[in-house]
Parts: structure tokens; sequence; C-alpha cells
């Protein structure tokens, strides 16, 4: 949970920026054993806020903008695709997000072609969706 968690963040957080709602923003996400809704949502955009909104205010923005929990986080940054083997290289935050076709070979099913999505939580997908719900 706490790599999905981070990628959530991440997530969150470089759509808000490139939706104009600040020039930065930390999101911390906060679990608890058994819960699915992140128990606490934090937000601190470090001054840099450009909406009527404060930081508490966004955080639950973001609460509402953006599903949490785990499974939820598995399936939007598809997760449970082979990303892995790309991530394990000089760091997963800051790349490009891209389709490739990975190949696959097994002795049992023979060869399987698969497009796989990297690194989807660099993606800018929810910036219209921000832009119209804070009317920015």
């Amino acid at each position: 949970m706490d790599r999905s968690a981070a990628y959530a963040a991440r997530h969150i957080a470089k759509n808000m920026v490139a939706a104009g709602v600040c020039d930065e923003m930390l999101v911390q996400l906060s679990y608890a054993i058994g819960v699915a809704e992140p128990i606490n949502v934090y937000v601190n955009t470090y001054g840099s806020n450009h909406t009527k909104y404060s930081d508490e205010k966004l955080a639950e923005v973001v609460a509402e903008l953006f599903d949490c929990r785990p499974k939820a986080i598995e399936e939007r940054l598809k997760l449970r695709q082979p990303i892995y083997e790309e991530t394990a290289s000089y760091g997963h935050m800051g790349k490009k997000p891209q389709t490739v076709t990975k190949h696959f070979h097994n002795q049992y099913e023979g060869d399987k072609d698969m497009e796989v999505e990297l690194f989807t939580w660099e993606k800018l997908d929810y910036v219209e969706l921000i832009k119209t719900r804070m009317r920015l």
C-alpha cells in the first residue's frame, strides 16, 4: 500500500499543479489497516495556492475527485500490469508515461504480446476535471 499511495499522491499533485491550482503541492495519504478509505488526506501548497480555497478545503476537493481506496488506486494507475522492471531502474518518479508492447514466453501457454502503460502516475489525465470542479 505504501508504494501505491505514493504513486497516487504523485498523480494527484501533478494534476493539481498542471490545472493551475498552485505552483507546488504536497499530498499525504494516511491509511489504517482494515479501512479502505484514507483516514486522512493532507495538502500543503507552500503558499503557492492560486484559488480561493484553503489547503484544508483543497484536501477535501482531492478526496472528492480522486478515489484513493487501495483497489481504486490499483485500477486507476494500472498497477497489476507488468510494469515493475522499468520502475526498478533510476527511480519511479519523473519519467514519461508511455505505452509499450511487451513479449512474454511461457512454456505451457506459449508466446504472448501485451500492451502495457508505464508510469501512469505521471499522466495529466485529471486536469480538465479539476479545472471544471474548481472553476479555473
